[in-house]
């Protein structure tokens, strides 16, 4: 399988560059999993495709404002960081550019000196070990200092921080949000549960590595990275018990979907368990639990592209991207939604 078999063209004007003043005003494609049959309407009426007894499974991990801009104390020479992950306490992996200008032993100053960070070590794919100096709280500082780290195809500066992050986000440590999640309100999910449907909460946080092109022409060579995932035993014996009583498993988002993949065995038993996954999910994979998926539509030749088309299968998923591109839909993180059920 070559990456160059999920290649489709995406005119630049399709990339949404902003969030739609109301979350659930965006539209969604319907597209039969086993069919292959697709149909246009609006995300308000995802509600017509979940029945009672089902179960929508959200990720509730919440953006931190991972992007911050400092100096080098000693050459004043300009700094751009992005948290990547907590190593620990106030040690964290992250990206620094300029790289050339970043050597371990050099102190970066944010915010006039309200954060200082000193790089410890040069790590895997040039990521800087950096340890953090401050007083107070390290989440407030951030929440003052930082920028949310947007995708690089989002070119517009975000007006309002919280459109970045769903409505139920509660565990703080993704550097990019679950974006299929975008599109719930406070009331859809009234509704949602009103009709007898349950939800569920597992947590991913999200790397960065989820915007890294796939380098390599065979899908097979390509190493995902890893996130770390928890899922608690509530929620693990609320999703068991769905599939138990004959509902389906709904999965918000490909975060939701490979945090559910990575826990549950081969006889479909979801386990409560926290750690880091890679799972790769590509066509071929059987899925374990997920049943459905509600997502977005990804970028050409990426690995969230091969993941749905491992649940639809290839050639109904790239028929429905060109109908997408064909009819104007939004694209990528603050774009529309599909729901292949």
């Amino acid at each position: 399988m070559k990456t160059s078999d999920f290649y489709f063209d995406l005119p630049q004007e399709l990339i949404a560059q902003d969030p739609l003043e109301d979350r659930s005003a965006s539209r969604l494609l319907h597209l039969d999993k086993v069919t292959g049959e697709i149909e246009h309407t609006n995300f308000k009426h995802v509600l017509d495709f979940l029945n009672p007894g089902d179960c929508l499974v959200i990720n509730d991990t919440k953006v931190i404002p991972a992007r911050l801009y400092g100096h080098k104390v000693d050459t004043g020479a300009v700094i751009e960081l992005l948290l990547l992950k907590r190593r620990e306490n106030d040690i964290w992996e992250t990206l620094v550019k300029p790289g050339k200008k970043a050597r371990p032993g050099a102190v970066i100053s944010f915010g006039d000196g309200l954060l200082t960070g000193t790089i410890l070590d040069i790590v895997e794919e040039g990521n800087r070990l950096i340890q953090f100096s401050y007083e107070g709280i390290f989440e407030e500082i951030l929440d003052q200092l930082g920028e949310m780290p947007l995708p690089p195809y989002i070119t517009h500066k975000l007006q309002d921080k919280n459109r970045y992050q769903t409505v139920y986000a509660k565990h703080e440590g993704s550097a990019a949000a679950p974006t299929a999640g975008l599109h719930f309100t406070e009331e859809l999910l009234s509704q949602v549960k009103a009709k007898g449907v349950n939800i569920a909460h597992v947590t991913l946080h999200v790397g960065l590595g989820t915007f890294r092109p796939v380098k390599v022409e065979d899908v097979n060579d390509h190493h995902m990275h890893s996130e770390f995932y928890i899922v608690e035993p509530e929620q693990a014996e609320l999703i068991n018990k769905t599939r138990q009583n004959g509902g389906r498993v709904i999965a918000v988002g490909t975060t939701s979907c490979r945090t559910l993949e990575s826990a549950a065995d081969e006889n479909g038993i979801l386990h409560s368990k926290s750690g880091w996954t890679d799972i790769f999910i590509y066509p071929g994979y059987r899925f374990k639990i997920i049943d459905a998926l509600i997502t977005n539509f990804h970028l050409p030749e990426s690995t969230l592209l091969m993941l749905v088309s491992a649940l639809a299968g290839k050639e109904h998923i790239m028929t429905a991207y060109e109908e997408a591109v064909k009819e104007k839909y939004r694209f990528f993180s603050f774009g529309d939604a599909m729901i292949i059920i």
